[in-house]
């Protein structure tokens, strides 16, 4: 069975019928003991988990990954995407939708957003997004969604293999030989994670720790951001602190050392810096001599020029050029970054991690804007020519005011006529059916393949998407069933749409692997199984 099909080309001919000759081989080696084992059926069972551990799922998505990276390097029309899941049932839905409307996973990942496991999923309860979650909850929504995944397809194949079986029955070879070659080209639904690990949680040896931990789940990307950990803010909120870069360096090259030593040679490490939109600094970095790395970091420090014995007690003085100058510092022991300087040193940190070590990069932004992108990645490309980004197509992002700002400034700037319209204002239904609105959603349409080919946008993500979609359906199905519509509120809306608009889910009973777990009963027992899936089960109603 060829799940690398995207990777290595045509499926294996008769993949499914070796693994039944290899059973029957050791079957027989057991001299009768085991003879209540059926071959076949032990090769559908390990076709139906191909994945052994999540080292091999790591492996196997990291090699996609590059792969993809490629393609997108030769064609920046090939960039991938992936959607934020908070639980491994999103995640499994996702991709079940994506094969069914799409017919392939290529270039389709799943994200895990650090932000959704502190809002949903630690013990504690709902946090920000601040990194005091526990550290293990990661790792293990990272080990669950790959379980849904797998089990997707064991789903999915368990209905091959049924087929399979009514054709023997019917006597219509055409067909079971059409269905064996189905399931030997068969795509799993197991894709690649980029897994947010914060700021490391903790110093180098933490974030090490943790790396091994979600590489072991089956994560193939790990991101990681320049935030100082103990004081670690979401990317899109105010009094972010950023750390020298060999603090950070350290980490990015803790995870390498995972990587290496779990033997995902070609594992991700995706680093973001959060400089844009961060004024503050924990650390005056280490600084040997004139224009070396420490002396970069310092050169953006918001510093006043003081002369020799002018000290106040307990300042800290820093000698540039033959001159002293003290740094700001706040009354939380923070130094201050002089302002306007956080594109600098965004570039900075970019090229820096890229030349240590870093296969892609996240620029943090305020709002999406191509141009505001583009501008940073030209420089970067300057010194880095394939430099990559990962973006964070954010709902923090009011979209639709942005872009109808950014339409209104560009009709204003191009001398056309924007009376009719209040730009503070433009959210307002009143403007949804004006050219304005039209061309703003236009460009919001467009802007995954805008930002691609214009700023080195490999793979768009939206970070907490179904964060707002469980809150919305959830919203629009209370209103409805506990108000005067009652029952018809979830048939009309959610089943009668489910069954219309073939969603699997709508036979709940074989999602959760009611068919699967029959299929096992009869392995086990024969004739004498006690079956769920007979004449009464209602699942049946749905065809």
């Amino acid at each position: 069975m060829n799940y690398q099909s995207t990777i290595s080309g045509p499926g294996q001919a008769n993949e499914y019928q070796s693994h039944i000759a290899q059973m029957k081989q050791l079957i027989e080696r057991q001299n009768g003991t085991w003879s209540g084992i059926n071959p076949e059926s032990v090769a559908r069972m390990r076709l139906q988990n191909r994945f052994q551990t999540g080292l091999d799922i790591a492996r196997y998505t990291a090699a996609i990954m590059r792969k993809d990276m490629a393609a997108y390097d030769a064609d920046p029309a090939l960039y991938t995407q992936s959607l934020g899941c908070w639980h491994g049932f999103i995640g499994q839905q996702k991709m079940i939708s994506i094969k069914k409307h799409f017919g392939t996973t290529d270039r389709r990942y799943l994200y895990l957003s650090g932000w959704m496991v502190a809002a949903l999923r630690s013990e504690f309860g709902p946090l920000p997004d601040q990194s005091m979650h526990e550290k293990t909850s990661v790792p293990a929504l990272i080990e669950e969604l790959y379980t849904f995944l797998r089990q997707a397809d064991a789903r999915e194949l368990g209905g091959m293999f049924r087929a399979i079986d009514a054709a023997r029955a019917a006597g219509d070879g055409a067909k079971e030989q059409e269905l064996l070659a189905a399931a030997d080209n068969f795509q799993t639904h197991v894709v690649p994670i980029i897994a947010d690990i914060d700021a490391g949680f903790g110093n180098a040896e933490a974030t090490y720790l943790l790396a091994k931990k979600m590489i072991e789940a089956g994560a193939c990307a790990l991101q990681i951001e320049n935030q100082v950990s103990d004081e670690k803010q979401c990317g899109h909120q105010d009094g972010k602190v950023t750390v020298p870069h060999e603090v950070f360096l350290a980490k990015v090259r803790a995870c390498r050392y995972a990587f290496l030593e779990l033997g995902v040679e070609d594992g991700i490490i995706v680093t973001r810096t959060d400089s844009l939109g961060a004024g503050l600094t924990q650390q005056i970095a280490v600084s040997h001599e004139p224009g070396d790395l420490g002396d970069q970091y310092n050169a953006f420090l918001d510093c006043e020029e003081v002369a020799a014995g002018e000290g106040r007690n307990g300042d800290v003085i820093i000698n540039r050029n033959g001159k002293l100058l003290r740094p700001k510092r706040l009354a939380s022991n923070l130094y201050q970054f002089r302002p306007g300087t956080g594109a600098d040193r965004c570039v900075l940190d970019c090229i820096t991690s890229l030349q240590n070590g870093a296969d892609l990069l996240w620029i943090e932004t305020e709002k999406p804007h191509v141009e505001q992108i583009a501008s940073m990645v030209d420089r970067i490309r300057a010194v880095v020519p394939n430099a990559k980004l990962v973006y964070n197509n954010s709902p923090s992002f009011n979209w639709t005011l942005n872009f109808r700002q950014q339409v209104y400034d560009a009709w204003k700037a191009a001398g056309k006529d924007v009376s009719a319209y209040d730009r503070p204002g433009l959210m307002s239904v009143d403007y949804d059916r004006t050219d304005l609105a039209a061309e703003a959603d236009e460009r919001i349409r467009t802007f995954q393949a805008d930002g691609s080919k214009r700023a080195g946008i490999f793979h768009h993500l939206i970070t907490l998407p179904t964060y707002h979609t469980a809150a919305l359906s959830t919203d629009n199905l209370a209103k409805e069933y506990f108000g005067d519509q009652g029952m018809l509120g979830y048939v009309r809306n959610v089943q009668r749409q489910e069954i219309r608009q073939g969603i699997a889910c709508v036979k709940h009973q074989n999602m959760a692997g009611s068919d699967m777990g029959d299929d096992h009963k009869e392995y086990f027992a024969g004739e004498a199984a006690l079956k769920a899936g007979g004449t009464h089960n209602t699942m049946n109603q749905f065809g």
